[in-house]
């Protein structure tokens, strides 16, 4: 087993571990708790309308599919439990970048303070004022984060309850409104943007709190400026593995394929604000450190 994988079980194993506390109500948006049902919505396939993505976009490299293919196969659909790591408490080591009362870990890209609204636990986009990232940067880490995609519904594919997790805010793992909601699948919820479809469709309904663990290393190069490393991920969707350990074949950008241009392994993370209500919680970060270097 390598060490990758030890790790892997261990916070699978750590993370389940908060479901007691999770229990007592976290399936909602909202401030009351409320007994978690252990019957789950089951998500239906929705039939695929025509002209669901692009066909005049590059070829991903090594594959058949044109970015943002939409006659790329579907991920199948995977009912979760009915909680996983929603409302897992930081570990002792863990920077906590949200803890439900102001966004003082966070700017927009120029530098000024966020402008996303603060209530009842949770930070939501604030339509058209920005994304927002982290003060700090990080390499190599484990994120929690958890995002509900706005109760009322409007738009479709990747017009409802769209936003994302940027690393640096070129690396991105799509956040969007995946139930029940056809889009392009390497633009579906947990996608590595343009590039990778998740494994499974995990998603749950709308205005349900969902929760994202992701694994990440940041990408390197050597002295040369030579890529030695590609950026890659694991991730975990409502407990169930979305990628396990898998490579970006280069930034994210729309429509196009991304490139690798040498930066420093240390980099913020950025929320993307697309003029979507998304709203997000509970947010740590941990940094995986090296073995044998307490």
């Amino acid at each position: 087993m390598t060490n990758h994988s030890l790790l892997l079980r261990s916070i699978l194993f750590s993370l389940a571990g908060a479901m007691a506390c999770a229990l007592a109500g976290c399936s909602t948006v909202g401030t009351a708790s409320a007994p978690v049902s252990s019957v789950q919505p089951t998500q239906m396939p929705v039939p695929i309308k025509r002209n669901l993505g692009y066909t005049n976009t590059p070829m991903i490299p090594g594959t058949q599919w044109h970015v943002h293919d939409g006659t790329r196969p579907q991920p199948r659909i995977v009912t979760s439990g009915a909680t996983f790591s929603h409302l897992a408490p930081p570990p002792s080591d863990a920077i906590v970048l949200f803890d439900g009362t102001d966004l003082s870990k966070w700017q927009l890209g120029d530098g000024s303070p966020a402008k996303w609204k603060v209530e009842n636990g949770y930070m939501e986009v604030a339509p058209k004022t920005g994304s927002i990232r982290t003060k700090d940067r990080f390499a190599d880490f484990q994120l929690h984060i958890e995002f509900a995609t706005p109760a009322k519904v409007e738009g479709n594919s990747q017009g409802r309850g769209n936003s994302g997790i940027l690393m640096n805010g070129v690396y991105e793992v799509q956040v969007l409104d995946c139930w029940e909601n056809p889009t392009y699948p390497d633009g579906q919820a947990g996608a590595l943007y343009g590039q990778i479809p998740p494994l499974v469709n995990a998603s749950k309904p709308p205005g349900t709190w969902q929760s994202y663990d992701i694994i990440w290393e940041s990408p390197r190069w050597d002295a040369d400026k030579k890529l030695v490393k590609k950026a890659n991920v694991t991730v975990i969707h409502n407990g169930v593995v979305l990628h396990h350990k898998r490579e970006f074949t280069g930034t994210t950008p729309h429509q196009n394929n991304g490139t690798y241009d040498p930066h420093a392994p240390e980099m913020y993370i950025e929320l993307q604000d697309h003029n979507n209500p998304m709203r997000f919680r509970n947010i740590w970060l941990r940094k995986l450190g090296e073995y044998d270097k307490p």
